[in-house]
C-alpha cells in the first residue's frame, strides 16, 4: 500500500467524522469533492475503482460549448459551456488547448425548419444542415461569448477557398465554417490534479480509490478497503451521489430503495484512435465536424500524434463496462470514408479504441442526439439526506460542482468561503506563455532531451519542474525504452498519484494506451518498477501484468499479439537509428 494510502487510512483511524461523503471519483465527484473541501467543509471521496476510470475516462477529449445544444433551444446550457470553456482555457492551459474546427456545408437552407422546430421541441431527427442554419448558430455562439473573447470568431468560406486549404474533404461541398473550440490532451490527469490541490490545500480532506461505501444498519457508513479488505466505520451528514451511470444502482446501495424510478438513462459512445498520416495531414490542424449518413453528428481531430474519430449514441438499459463494438468501428470508419472520401482509412490503422456511457438524464426522446446533455440535482431524504447528481459533461464538470456545492452549503447552513472559476488547477499554476522558453531552461537546468522536456511541459506544465527537480535527485534515471518517460519519472507517479495497479499507470497516469506506444516491453518495465516500490510479490506483479494485457485487448481493442508487435517495431526503429547514414 502507498503511503498516500496509508497516511487517508489512518486518518480514517484516528477521526472518522466528516461533514460529506461524495461517492464517485469521476470527473463530477472530484470536482464537487474540490469545491466542497475548498469552502471549508471535511469531505471524504470514495470511488470503488481508479479515479476517472469509468464514463469520465472515455470522453469525446472536447472541451466545447456544445454548438449542436442550440438546436435543441438549450441556451442556457450553451453559455454555460462556454463560460466552463474558457475558465479551463486560463484554468489548465498545459491540458486544455484552443481547437479550430471545421465544418463541411453541402447545402444553402437544408435543415433551417428543422432546427427551428428542434428548437422550440417540436422534432426528432434532424435533417442536413445547410449554410444557414449554421450561421445562425455560429452568431449566437460568438454573441455568448462577446464580452470575454478568448477565441477568434467564425469564418465562412466558399467551396474554392474550402478546396485549396482542405483538398481531401468531400467533393460535394459548397461552403465551409470555421469556429474554435477547445480540447483536453489528458482528461484523467486533469482529475488526479485536482484531488492533489485538495490534498495541498485542505489536508483533513479523504481521497480514496479502490474503495467501497455502504450504510451500516446500527447508522453511519463502512468504506472498505477493496485492495486490503480493511474497513472504516465514518459519519457524514449529507452524502453526495456522483456516480454518473451507475447513480440509480449507488441510491440502491445505500439507501437500499428497490422501486425507485430511475433517474439515469445512458448513451454508449464509442471512439478510435488511428495511425493515419495521410489523414492527420488532411486535417492541417482542424478538428472536422460533420455529419454522417444518419443525420449524427460526428468528429475527427488530430490528438497526440495520431487521430481521434468518433463517436456512437447508443441506447443502453444499465451501467456496465463497455467496449468499441466491431459495427461501431465500422460506423465510425464509414463516417471518415463519408468525409474524405479518397483517403485509406482501414480497421488496421487503430491503435486504441474506447467507449463509456454519457449518464444521461432518463429520457422518452427516440433520437438520442435530442436528449438533454444539461445537468440537475435530486434530493433524497434519510437518516443521512443523499444529493443527486444527474447529468453533466466534463466541460461543465466544476459548474456543475458548484451548484451542488452550493445545495450542501445551505443544507448544512454553511457560507460559501472561495469561488473557483478562476482558479488554477495544477501545473496551471505559474504555467507560462511562452512554452518554448520553458522548454529551453528545462533543457538547460536538468540535461534532459528535447522531446522530453517538451512531454514534461505538456503533460505536467508548471509541475514539471517539481518533477524533474525529483527525478534529478534520484540520480541515475533511465529512459523507458519506446516511449518518452523515464523511470524516475514513473517512480515519481508512483509514490505521488494514488497509483494502486499498473493499469493505473498504463492507461490513466500516463497516455501510453491511448497514443498508441504501450508493448509488451513497456508493460515489462513498468511492472517491474512498481513491484519494486510496493514490495509486490512476483505473483501479485504478474497477476497485475495479466489484467493490463487482458483489459486492453477486451476493451480497448489492444491484442496481445499487437502488443508483441510494438516490440518487434521498436527495436527495428532502433537497428535503424544505428546505422550509419
Amino acid at each position: 500500500m502507498s503511503d498516500q494510502r496509508q497516511e487517508n487510512w489512518g486518518s480514517l483511524r484516528s477521526d472518522s467524522a466528516f461533514d460529506v461523503i461524495v461517492v464517485g471519483g469521476g470527473i463530477n465527484g472530484i470536482g464537487v469533492y474540490r469545491e466542497l473541501a475548498l469552502q471549508g467543509l471535511r469531505v471524504i471521496l470514495v470511488e470503488r475503482n481508479d479515479f476517472c476510470s469509468g464514463c469520465s475516462a472515455a470522453p469525446s477529449r472536447m472541451i466545447h460549448g456544445g454548438l449542436r445544444y442550440l438546436e435543441n433551444g438549450e441556451f442556457d446550457l450553451v453559455r454555460e459551456s462556454l463560460r466552463e470553456r474558457d475558465a479551463l482555457l486560463k484554468n489548465a492551459p498545459h491540458l486544455v488547448h484552443p481547437l479550430p474546427t471545421v465544418i463541411p456545408i453541402k447545402s444553402m437552407f437544408s435543415g433551417l425548419l428543422n432546427s427551428a422546430a428542434s428548437f422550440f421541441g417540436l422534432s426528432g431527427q434532424p435533417s442536413s444542415r445547410g449554410a444557414l442554419p449554421i450561421k445562425l448558430g455560429l452568431m449566437l455562439y460568438d454573441w455568448v461569448t462577446r464580452s470575454r473573447r478568448l477565441l477568434p470568431k467564425h469564418t465562412f468560406q466558399g467551396k474554392k477557398a474550402t478546396r485549396a486549404r482542405w483538398p481531401k474533404l468531400m467533393p460535394d461541398l459548397r461552403f465551409s465554417a470555421v469556429y474554435h473550440d477547445a480540447w483536453i490532451s489528458h482528461p484523467e490527469r486533469l482529475g488526479i490534479e485536482l484531488i492533489s490541490d485538495v490534498q495541498k490545500q485542505a489536508p483533513n480532506c479523504v481521497a480514496l480509490n479502490y474503495a467501497e461505501v455502504g450504510a451500516r444498519q446500527s447508522g453511519g457508513f463502512d468504506v472498505k478497503n477493496l485492495r486490503t479488505g480493511e474497513t472504516a466505520n465514518v459519519s457524514a451528514r449529507l452524502v453526495v451521489n456522483a456516480t454518473g451511470a451507475w447513480l440509480d444502482e449507488t441510491i440502491r446501495q445505500i439507501s437500499g430503495e428497490t422501486d425507485r424510478e430511475r433517474l439515469v438513462s445512458g448513451t454508449k459512445g464509442s471512439h478510435l484512435i488511428l495511425d493515419n498520416d495521410d489523414l492527420a495531414d488532411a486535417l492541417d490542424g482542424h478538428m472536422v465536424y460533420f455529419e454522417n449518413a444518419d443525420g449524427r453528428v460526428c468528429i475527427v481531430f488530430p490528438y497526440l500524434g495520431k487521430v481521434l474519430a468518433g463517436s456512437t449514441d447508443i441506447r443502453v438499459k444499465s451501467a456496465a463496462r463497455v467496449r468499441c463494438e466491431d459495427d461501431e468501428r465500422d460506423y465510425i470508419l464509414e463516417s471518415l470514408r463519408l468525409v474524405f472520401p479518397d483517403l485509406d482509412v482501414r480497421a488496421d490503422q487503430i491503435v486504441f479504441s474506447y467507449a463509456g456511457i454519457r449518464p444521461l438524464p432518463k429520457s422518452d426522446h427516440d433520437y438520442t442526439g435530442r436528449i438533454s446533455r444539461g445537468h440537475f440535482t435530486k434530493r433524497l431524504v434519510g437518516p443521512v439526506p443523499q444529493l443527486c447528481m444527474v447529468g453533466g459533461k466534463w466541460t461543465t464538470f466544476r459548474a456543475f460542482a458548484e451548484q451542488a456545492t452550493d445545495e450542501v452549503l445551505a443544507e448544512l447552513g454553511r457560507p460559501r468561503q472561495t469561488n473557483t472559476l478562476g482558479l488554477p488547477i495544477g501545473g496551471g499554476q505559474t504555467f507560462p506563455k511562452d512554452t518554448n522558453r520553458f522548454e529551453t531552461n528545462l533543457i538547460n537546468e536538468f540535461a534532459v532531451r528535447f522531446d522530453q522536456a517538451r512531454h514534461l511541459v505538456r503533460t505536467y506544465g508548471a509541475a514539471a519542474v517539481k518533477l524533474q527537480k525529483f527525478c534529478f535527485s534520484q540520480g541515475n534515471d533511465q529512459p523507458i525504452a519506446g516511449c518518452a518517460l523515464t523511470e524516475n519519472e514513473v517512480i515519481y507517479l508512483i509514490r505521488n498519484e494514488f497509483v494502486e495497479t499498473v493499469s493505473d499507470l498504463v492507461l490513466r497516469r500516463t497516455s501510453l494506451a491511448i497514443d498508441g506506444s504501450v508493448s509488451l516491453d513497456i508493460i515489462d518495465q513498468l511492472t517491474d518498477l512498481l513491484r519494486q516500490e510496493r514490495n509486490l510479490s512476483s505473483q501479485e506483479a504478474e497477476r497485475q501484468r495479466s489484467d493490463l494485457i487482458e483489459e486492453l485487448g477486451d476493451y480497448h481493442g489492444v491484442s496481445e499479439k499487437t502488443l508483441e508487435s510494438r516490440n518487434q517495431n521498436w527495436s527495428e526503429e532502433c537497428e535503424l537509428a544505428r546505422k550509419p547514414a
